[in-house]
């Protein structure tokens, strides 16, 4: 009995102390781990690598990533769920946070119940692509081409869960288009079996298909985020093409485990806002594809919100199956 009086006593002194620290202002006072639950060399690893080192700089402690890849980022996101809300791990995620809620019959988190989120750090648009032998030039040109012969054309997207093929199953959807849809392990195979004319059709996410577009080898003909791609300012969105309610991103957020303190929020996400407004953390972003968001944790709760209802929506409308 009396050891466990001691436990309990050690244990409320632990959260004591770490409540004292956060008031004092002493976060971060031991290394903190970012999980990237893809694969390394993929944007949420570079995005978790970038803030890393500048917040290594600015709060004068460690901030490292891990690679945690697997299940559509579930193994990465769900060790964050698990983890302890103390700021000492943090989620650097993309998209499939709000898609996976729906298309997994057991989602292994709840993204708003498990989860705190910090900041969308940046976006990027999906993108309407075609081999440059394709005989359209427009989304009302290529509409009419699969219209005109159908079950003739296939599209390629970076995968199953991801939004770019959310993306082309709305396109299909509202079109009443008849096109097979072939997902890919990533936007980059995506791309690459689009330029080899392989699935004459794509959506991607903007940062694999960008060198590409500018080199002449792929046709963009649509981005679809509401205003135009600063790195792709010819290229018109899906809206101004006379295609409505296509919108659709690929964002990569910022989340810590629900319960975090909220000092500690407000204080990443302030270190963050500020990473993300350097010079050369824009520059760097403005290379890969992707637009600097920094939005305040209420913004970004709002829109996370919003996209998990609509992806919802697009799954069970196109019917897509739920992962077992």
């Amino acid at each position: 009995m009396r050891a466990t009086i001691i436990r309990l006593a050690c244990a409320l002194a632990t959260v004591l102390a770490s409540g004292a620290a956060f008031a004092a202002g002493t976060y971060p006072d031991h290394p903190v781990k970012i999980i990237a639950p893809f694969a390394a060399g993929g944007p949420s690893d570079i995005i978790g690598r970038i803030l890393a080192d500048k917040l290594t700089a600015s709060l004068k402690q460690r901030f490292y990533v891990e690679d945690h890849a697997g299940a559509g980022g579930n193994i990465g996101m769900t060790q964050v769920a698990r983890a302890a809300p103390d700021g000492y791990t943090i989620l650097v995620a993309s998209s499939s946070f709000v898609v996976n809620p729906s298309l997994y019959a057991k989602p292994p988190y709840d993204p708003f119940k498990d989860f705190a989120p910090v900041t969308m750090a940046v976006d990027s648009p999906n993108l309407l692509m075609v081999h440059p032998s394709m005989p359209v030039k427009t989304v009302k040109e290529l509409i009419s081409l699969i219209k005109a012969n159908p079950g003739k054309y296939a599209i390629a997207n970076s995968g199953l869960g991801t939004t770019p093929m959310l993306a082309s199953e709305l396109f299909k959807l509202t079109f009443k288009l008849e096109a097979t849809s072939v997902p890919y392990n990533g936007g980059a195979p995506a791309v690459q079996a689009t330029v080899a004319n392989q699935t004459p059709i794509g959506f991607a996410t903007l940062p694999p298909a960008y060198p590409l577009i500018v080199s002449g080898n792929l046709r963009a003909l649509a981005v679809t985020s509401s205003k135009r791609a600063a790195t792709l300012p010819n290229v018109p969105t899906m809206a101004e093409s006379g295609v409505r309610d296509q919108e659709s991103d690929t964002m990569q957020g910022i989340f810590v485990p629900g319960g975090t303190p909220p000092d500690v929020i407000a204080l990443l996400n302030r270190e963050m806002v500020k990473a993300l407004a350097l010079p050369d953390v824009q520059a760097k972003c403005k290379e890969l594809g992707f637009d600097v968001v920094a939005n305040t944790p209420a913004e970004f709760s709002a829109y996370l919100k919003k996209e998990v209802t609509r992806w919802h929506g697009v799954i069970v409308d196109a019917k897509i199956p739920q992962i077992k």
